[in-house]
């Protein structure tokens, strides 16, 4: 039986060599350097933090601090103060915006969209067929009525005319011829000459010719206002646009587009629309023979383009859209306003007079409709219901609920509650300004205590690398050892 020899294992020429006690304690002292470091970044980090936030709320406590929170905040010293000054400062009263409920005037408008309509358009048309041969107006020109807008070659209703003139002195010869016969005629059957019938022959013959002079002057007549024809002018004064023919091209009576189109722009119309519930108030006022001023703006709103009057309303409501059409009048005296242009129209209706108004940022509107915050004589909020009117611009006529010379809330309503303690002053008066200092004072503290926190990070970090700089020199050292 064979035998596997066991290996020999080598073993090394020199034993491993223990470590040292200098190794040992070398470890020890990078470990409680490290240690050291830590400590030191946390206390500094932490001093840092805590007088950047100090100056934060120092900051925001300050505007919103009464007298005696002041005092207390510098009895207190320190964080503690500060703290104890901005929780004292959320608990005084808020700084809001008011305003006194007055008296006056204000007006009542009902406003509808609506576009420019022309008072008048004419296609300017020749109404007889020829050639063109001249053009006296220019394009975009405004011309008056009767203006000479275009001729045509005479010349074919110059020979009618000479040929109606030709044949009504003809015949206007025969009838005199005819009517001498006539009255001799009579002579000699006065001396029982002649028979009777010939007389009678004779003046029928008259009368056949007096119905002839009278057809050739209407000829004559029709051949010069065809003659008249040649010359195109305009039926009506406004503003021409774009020519449609060329000289020299043979126009008709029966064109569909015309020389020209002119179109009247002074005075125009403006028809709007107002919902049907409007028509009552505004028949009443109609009815009354009173003239109501109507503004008419762009599209925006932004600019007022003309004002005038309205002149009508129609006499049936669209079932589709539940409203009805009004005409308004302007004059128009600076073209600025243009035909099918898309305006906005607003009608003076009524005057209120006396109203009770406050601004429009007072009126609030929540479960149990409409309200106000009323200021009360201790500088204490109550909620009040209230029945807004009508609305012009920044104010709103109350018609219940308010009285004369009460103070409402109109700046800093999201803050309030029933009975909260406030101070009123105007719209931008001093609390208005008090609290934008607080806001910048607040926002530059937290700025501020950003940037310390900042400031610590960085010096923390370069204090970690200069405190981690010498291990790899202790290291090195104690290896050497």
């Amino acid at each position: 039986m064979t035998t596997t020899p066991t290996p020999k294992i080598d073993q090394p020429s020199q034993p491993r060599p223990a470590l040292l006690p200098n190794q040992r304690q070398g470890g020890f002292q990078r470990g409680w350097l490290w240690l050291a470091a830590v400590v030191v970044l946390a206390l500094a980090a932490y001093l840092i933090w805590g007088r950047g936030h100090q100056a934060a709320d120092g900051a925001a406590g300050k505007p919103e601090q009464t007298g005696q929170a002041a005092s207390g905040s510098g009895k207190g010293g320190g964080k503690g103060g500060g703290k104890r000054g901005a929780f004292a400062g959320a608990g005084g009263p808020l700084p809001v915006g008011v305003a006194v409920a007055k008296a006056g005037d204000i007006n009542i408008y009902i406003a509808g969209l609506g576009s420019v309509t022309p008072e008048a358009t004419a296609v300017v048309k020749s109404r007889v067929d020829g050639q063109l041969m001249k053009l006296h107006f220019q394009e975009g020109q405004v011309v008056k009525a009767g203006a000479l807008l275009a001729e045509l070659d005479p010349r074919p209703y110059q020979v009618a005319v000479t040929q109606a003139e030709g044949q009504l002195a003809k015949d206007t010869a025969l009838l005199q011829a005819a009517q001498i016969d006539l009255k001799r005629y009579r002579t000699l059957l006065a001396q029982d000459s002649i028979a009777s019938q010939q007389v009678d022959t004779q003046a029928a013959l008259v009368k056949q010719y007096e119905g002839t002079v009278k057809s050739d002057q209407g000829s004559l007549d029709s051949a010069r206002l065809q003659l008249t024809y040649s010359r195109v002018t305009a039926p009506i004064g406004g503003r021409l646009g774009l020519r449609q023919v060329d000289l020299g091209n043979v126009v008709h009576a029966s064109d569909t587009n015309g020389i020209v189109i002119i179109t009247q722009l002074q005075p125009i119309t403006t028809v709007f629309s107002i919902p049907e519930d409007n028509i009552p108030s505004v028949m009443k006022q109609i009815q009354a023979g009173k003239k109501l001023p109507t503004d008419v703006w762009d599209r925006d709103q932004k600019n007022k383009l003309d004002s005038g009057y309205l002149l009508t309303i129609d006499n049936q409501v669209d079932s589709t859209t539940g409203t009805v059409k009004l005409k308004a009048e302007s004059p128009n005296a600076n073209y600025a306003l243009f035909p099918s242009q898309f305006v906005n129209a607003r009608m003076l209706l009524d005057t209120r007079k006396d109203a009770i108004v406050i601004p429009n940022a007072a009126i609030q509107r929540g479960a149990k409709g409409t309200f106000v915050y009323v200021v009360k004589p201790d500088h204490t909020v109550t909620i009040r219901q209230v029945t807004a009117g009508p609305t012009e611009g920044e104010s709103t006529a109350i018609d219940k609920g308010i009285a004369t010379g009460e103070t409402v809330v109109i700046d800093g309503i999201d803050k309030l509650k029933e009975g909260a303690k406030v101070e009123p002053v105007s719209r931008g008066g001093p609390a208005a300004a008090a609290a934008g200092s607080a806001d910048a004072t607040g926002a530059g503290a937290h700025k501020g205590g950003h940037r310390h926190r900042q400031d610590a990070s960085s010096s923390a970090a370069a204090s970690s690398d200069t405190a981690a700089a010498p291990a790899p020199a202790a290291a090195n050292k104690s290896n050497s050892q």
